[in-house]
């Protein structure tokens, strides 16, 4: 019988599930808090994550799924897809601030990604947004394009190919 030895390189996965409306307003509260050190690297309190209110949560959640990682009963991570033609559309990837580093995000965009039959999967984050680039390119996503959104925000868009296909 093997024994189970937990490798600091490797931690162990969170339990991941939907986020239920009961709990929209923490969802809420865990996506600003990510985005408070997006908003100081790009010198802009008011970036769509910050801003974006319950009821414009509520309804973008009813597009899409919501996936959470839960540490017991926190919610310390989540990420939002929606399906589109052929393309799974990854969106709003946060972790706590205090859980950032240990893997989460990781194995939330891999299991958003495995909860699909599409063949591709996009995103796109801040071009100063490095330990979000590498992430990404580390789970094998390449830049497409870049957008240019006002002087001083530049959106870069990524896209991979999954092994899966809807049948």
């Amino acid at each position: 019988m093997r024994s189970a030895v937990v490798r600091e390189d490797r931690p162990v996965p969170l339990p991941l599930r939907p986020v239920p409306a009961s709990v929209v307003g923490e969802l809420l509260t865990l996506q600003r808090a990510a985005y408070a050190t997006e908003a100081q690297l790009y010198g802009d309190p008011f970036l769509p994550a910050l801003t974006q209110t319950l009821p414009e949560l509520v309804a973008e959640l009813s597009t899409g799924t919501c996936l959470g990682a839960w540490a017991g009963s926190r919610l310390v991570g989540a990420v939002r897809a929606r399906e589109d033609g052929d393309t799974l559309h990854v969106g709003r990837l946060v972790v706590a601030p205090d859980q950032q580093g240990r893997g989460i995000g990781t194995h939330l965009l891999r299991a958003v990604e495995e909860s699909t039959g599409l063949p591709s999967a996009a995103l796109f984050t801040g071009a100063l947004s490095e330990a979000n680039l590498r992430l990404y390119r580390r789970l094998g996503y390449a830049e497409t394009h870049d957008e240019v959104v006002r002087p001083g925000l530049r959106l870069v868009h990524l896209r991979k190919q999954l092994t899966g296909e809807r049948a």
